[in-house]
């Protein structure tokens, strides 16, 4: 048995769910009960998949998602967005209730409709909400792939921070975002050692990005994935039918995977099935590892090569009011 009062330890819940598709509430409500079930298993981090709420829009790349001025997608859309979650609202209040309640850090990948860009736009986003139930980073995806572009705007550096937990030292990126040597190096010269890199749900996903990214930094590495069968397209979705035309027996099928600094397995990839699955991280093992390579420590040559992040939220303008102006 783990002491969970030894900081070099930590356990962590990979959630592998299908949302309850572009339904905000309801998911948020599937989502509370796993985290339940993953406090119950003594787990000090959950993290679930990106764009879980309200989901991925698989829709797309199966109707037509291209073609201009569409009516059918601009339904969708105006769906898609009135589902968003709106943090500044309180949507994950009673989510981030729970973490307090039973400190343990989540990390969650969400649908932002995010009013400081004229609420109007939605972008793929990873949230942080720490053991006090504090939202303490919000990542926006810094760059949509293919037909995300269609219905996601594009982010920015400001949530590219990590987060103490324990003895350890979290952070996350977005799907392709894992793929890209400068975001993750970002997060690798603030001391990460646990790497949460979390996707819609593919097996052709995380089998390979998973162990290069524990042996490139020598960290623990998280990827966690979500599902979505024909089963979850609801009957009074319009385009549910172009859908089911494509034959497919999964839109996403999973590939929730771990990996020790070493590259070794701790959770080989897992498809098609739905639930919590539990690993244990052990600080010692990282202490192991950078002994003979720390990509930000002793094998950094800052002297010859740097990177420079621009963290500051991006904005289409800037207000700035003098004494006695009228504010609105």
């Amino acid at each position: 048995m783990t002491d969970p009062t030894n900081a070099d330890t930590l356990n962590v819940g990979l959630v592998q769910m299908a949302p309850v598709w572009l339904d905000r509430a309801r998911t948020l409500e599937k989502v509370a009960g796993f985290v339940r079930e993953a406090a119950a298993q003594g787990c000090g981090l959950v993290v679930f998949g990106e764009a879980l709420v309200p989901g991925y829009p698989f829709w797309v790349e199966l109707t037509d998602g291209a073609r201009f001025n569409s009516p059918a997608q601009k339904k969708m859309y105006a769906h898609y967005l009135d589902q968003g979650v709106v943090i500044e609202r309180g949507d994950l209040n009673a989510l981030c209730a729970l973490a307090a309640e039973h400190a343990l850090a989540i990390y969650l990948g969400i649908m932002e409709r995010a009013p400081d860009r004229g609420g109007h736009s939605l972008y793929c986003t990873l949230v942080y909400i720490d053991q006090r139930g504090r939202v303490a980073s919000v990542h926006r995806k810094t760059q949509p792939t293919y037909e995300e572009r269609l219905v996601w705007g594009a982010g920015d550096g400001h949530g590219l921070r990590v987060h103490d937990l324990g003895g350890f030292r979290v952070g996350g990126l977005n799907c392709y975002e894992n793929w890209v040597p400068l975001l993750r190096s970002a997060l690798y010269a603030q001391g990460e050692n646990v790497h949460v890199a979390v996707w819609p749900g593919g097996m052709h996903n995380t089998p390979d990005i998973t162990r290069f990214i524990a042996l490139e930094s020598r960290s623990y590495v998280l990827s966690v994935s979500g599902l979505l069968r024909p089963s979850d397209i609801p009957d009074d979705f319009p385009l549910r039918q172009d859908m089911l035309d494509s034959g497919r027996s999964f839109f996403a099928n999973g590939g929730t995977a771990a990996a020790a600094p070493d590259g070794s397995w701790l959770l080989e990839p897992v498809a098609e099935t739905e639930g919590l699955f539990t690993v244990e991280l052990h600080h010692a093992h990282v202490r192991e590892e950078r002994q003979n390579f720390d990509v930000a420590g002793h094998y950094a040559r800052p002297d010859i090569v740097q990177l420079r992040v621009n963290r500051e939220r991006q904005g289409m303008a800037r207000f700035e009011d003098g004494e006695g102006g009228e504010v609105y």
